[in-house]
């Protein structure tokens, strides 16, 4: 009797340690967060990706109560900041911001990667999208892709561009060889600085280049604008028609990043972050900045945003593969 009473006993103790290990759990995520959360973002300080990155991290600041603090983690075109993020606890205390190059291209270019872009994370919500302009010198004779792909067919290899490997203006120029069936010489840069030199020098004719960073150079006559990336016409350029106009349907070359998480981060977590992100990119400050800059904010929340990066990530491994690009 007195074996079967401690039997007892030890059940009820543990069932009670494991309702209170469960409420405190419980707890603990509908306050969160309880203390600052870390941002990281893939990439150095002062690109896209870290100003969008900061952005959101303000923004959400307000939203939470608690500092969404940005900790840049460049390198290996952030996959090594992707690989740090599941690393850290899955508590809610590290985002990670994703975009084209660590959770589309780089699947593409490396299918040994130590994540999955697709099963390793919840994709919370995508922040930002813009298109790849096609530029060009001025002093050169091209004013349309029809100019471009007519020269370009008739002198194969004969017209260079510029490029910087892996990133998303490479993948735009890629896309559009493959599409129009052309073929053009690359010249390879280490960075989008000396490359934009160059084109402005006029050392190289053509390129794709994110739109934001094209803008000034092309009011001020310094580079001409041929076509945009997107399917649809971007508000900085209600002039420049989409390379779809030129008669190459569904073609499209995005700029984009989102905000994700690690699974096995506590649903309510999850959720409440999901919520906190869509609020803040409906921020008047969100706003304003995004459209001075010609970027848009895409449909909020984790079911547009996990099907549009596995929609990515097929496309930029398929045009990969057909070109043969490797990983540097």
């Amino acid at each position: 009797m007195r074996r079967s009473f401690c039997h007892r006993s030890f059940w009820i103790a543990g069932a009670l340690a494991l309702g209170s290990f469960l409420f405190s759990q419980a707890f603990a995520q509908a306050d969160y967060p309880t203390k600052p959360v870390k941002v990281i973002v893939a990439f150095p300080p002062g690109g896209t990706s870290d100003v969008m990155g900061r952005m959101v991290a303000d923004e959400l600041t307000k939203i939470l109560k608690q500092p969404f603090v940005v900790e840049n983690i460049g390198g290996a075109g952030g996959t090594i900041g992707m690989e740090r993020a599941l690393k850290l606890p899955a508590d809610g205390y590290t985002l990670i911001q994703t975009g084209v190059g660590q959770n589309a291209v780089a699947h593409g270019l490396d299918p040994h990667l130590k994540y999955n872009s697709v099963t390793d994370f919840f994709h919370l919500s995508q922040i930002h999208s813009g298109p790849n302009v096609l530029v060009v010198h001025p002093a050169t004779p091209y004013k349309t892709v029809k100019d471009i792909v007519d020269f370009a067919k008739g002198n194969p290899g004969k017209l260079d561009y510029g490029y910087t490997h892996a990133a998303s203006g490479h993948m735009a120029m890629e896309l559009f060889k493959q599409t129009a069936g052309i073929y053009l010489t690359g010249i390879p840069y280490r960075g989008g600085g000396p490359m934009l030199t160059d084109l402005l020098a006029g050392t190289i004719p053509m390129m794709f280049i994110n739109q934001d960073v094209a803008l000034p150079h092309i009011k001020a006559g310094k580079m001409r604008a041929i076509a945009v990336s997107s399917a649809k016409r971007n508000p900085l350029y209600p002039d420049t028609p989409t390379i779809a106009e030129a008669g190459y349907k569904d073609f499209e070359a995005l700029s984009w990043s989102g905000m994700s998480i690690a699974k096995g981060t506590p649903q309510p977590i999850v959720d409440k972050l999901e919520a906190a992100i869509s609020q803040a990119m409906q921020s008047d400050a969100i706003k304003q900045r995004m459209s001075s800059i010609g970027f848009i904010i895409p449909a909020q929340g984790s079911k547009p945003y996990n099907e549009f990066l596995k929609k990515e990530l097929e496309v930029w491994t398929r045009v990969i593969k057909t070109a043969g690009i490797k990983p540097q």
